[in-house]
């Protein structure tokens, strides 16, 4: 018996978020909409949106001994969320600046903050909260050397969920213990490198991924849905339709959603299709981690 269904590694930001007609191009200023503060990072993201599902889940992260610290500590501990796992101080909180336009697309700068010091030694430390957890996610907004940490890390029959954002070239130690490994088209053809050639499918792209060492493979489309792969093949996972707000989040939800299902033992597109549905429902509502449904939102859509 596990004690978490998902165990979350990651990012804790103060997301500042101002609405914009348009984004500036350089040296360009445009004026906004009045600010918004809302707790976020994708680890935290990932957290709230699993927790809200219905998931047992915990957080590993670092915020700054201040008032966004205390704000992130409050928004996952009134969705459920573990936080025996979050370490205080070493840093400022991280911050995420973010543009809205119209659309619902957003534009986002991280200033890391305490994630960068979240440590190899502080997931050596956590030792117990990987071996209580099902499955463990993970990103790359803190740092990689820590990311290799968690993949050495793992209990035996634990899984892993690596979102590479923002997206890097990625070790084989790390790659190898992927399943999945998700990531959008900007993100695949970063991972890729000069392998990702102008014209070819997401099918394409999925191959040469899973050839690089993850045992899956989830590749988002945006509006156009999904694509699954692994050993047993690739499939397209349809898109829901849906008037987008704001995209900030979608990714996140989207990723807590299909761990937790896999979690409970659904087949890799099982899993994508619910979570799609999950991201569908995120993508109405303004914000990150208010926008998170709930098991019975997602169920009425």
């Amino acid at each position: 018996m596990y004690d978490y269904d998902l165990l979350v590694v990651g990012s804790a930001n103060a997301d500042l978020v101002i609405g914009v007609e348009r984004r500036p191009d350089a040296g360009e200023t445009v004026l906004g909409s009045d600010l918004t503060v809302h707790p976020g990072g994708k680890g935290a993201n990932q957290a709230v949106a699993a927790a809200r599902l219905g998931a047992r889940t915990a957080l590993l992260a670092r915020v700054g001994d201040d008032a966004h610290g205390r704000l992130l500590l409050d928004s996952q501990r009134e969705a459920g969320v573990d936080t025996v796992g979050v370490l205080v101080g070493g840093a400022p909180t991280g911050v995420a600046l973010i543009t809205v336009d119209p659309s619902g697309d957003n534009s986002i700068v991280v200033s890391p903050g305490a994630n960068g010091r979240l440590t190899p030694d502080d997931v050596r430390a956590a030792g117990s909260l990987f071996h209580a957890a099902k499955v463990v996610s993970t990103q790359l907004e803190i740092p990689l050397e820590t990311v290799e940490e968690v993949a050495r890390t793992l209990a035996p029959d634990s899984r892993l969920v690596l979102n590479p954002s923002p997206p890097q070239l990625l070790p084989s130690e790390v790659l190898a213990v992927c399943d999945p490994l998700i990531l959008n088209e900007h993100e695949a053809k970063v991972i890729l490198g000069e392998g990702a050639r102008a014209g070819e499918e997401p099918e394409d792209w999925a191959r040469l991924l899973l050839a690089k060492g993850p045992r899956s493979v989830v590749v988002t489309l945006g509006g156009e849905g999904s694509l699954v792969a692994s050993s047993d093949g690739i499939s397209r996972i349809p898109p829901v339709k849906v008037r987008a707000v704001d995209t900030t989040g979608a990714g996140d939800s989207f990723t807590a959603a299909l761990a937790w299902r896999l979690g409970l033992g659904e087949s890799l597109a099982d899993a994508a299709a619910y979570a799609a549905r999950v991201g569908a429902v995120t993508v109405t509502r303004e914000g990150a981690q208010v926008s998170f449904p709930t098991v019975e939102e997602v169920a009425a859509l």
